[in-house]
């Protein structure tokens, strides 16, 4: 089993893909426990576009979940690895709560940048929050 295309929004998977070598190509968490299973979707993953960042083992999968630096936020391969390195698990579903109140709370809903902006700027060492 292997955890992939979690990390980013729907509208990410749609149309965040470039070409490999884009400055502004976004990057996408893999966990798993199978190194060969991780090169399958890893391959998958640059095909749609992304970079692909291994994040260690499933029971590690937490970082790229909601609450974390690197949930949601269309970082580069280089700024996705120290998100997931700056993850912490038990802030983790606090943030995760907060940003379902705060967001589901706004009138229009979100739109996918803002959703994007909100996530990043829960963290105060990512960078590109605003």
């Amino acid at each position: 089993m292997i955890k992939a295309f979690n990390n980013l929004l729907a509208e990410s998977l749609v149309n965040g893909g470039k070409d490999a070598g884009a400055e502004d190509r976004i990057a996408m968490a893999i966990a798993g426990d199978d190194a060969e299973a991780k090169k399958v979707i890893a391959a998958l993953v640059h095909e749609a576009g992304y970079d692909a960042v291994d994040s260690g083992t499933l029971s590690a999968s937490w970082r790229q979940q909601p609450g974390t630096p690197a949930y949601c936020t269309e970082l580069n391969a280089a700024e996705l690895k120290q998100a997931l390195a700056d993850g912490v698990k038990e802030d983790a579903p606090i943030l995760r709560d907060k940003a379902i109140a705060e967001l589901s709370a706004r009138s229009p809903f979100p739109s996918h940048p803002d959703v994007v902006n909100y996530n990043r700027a829960l963290f105060t060492k990512n960078p590109k929050a605003l």
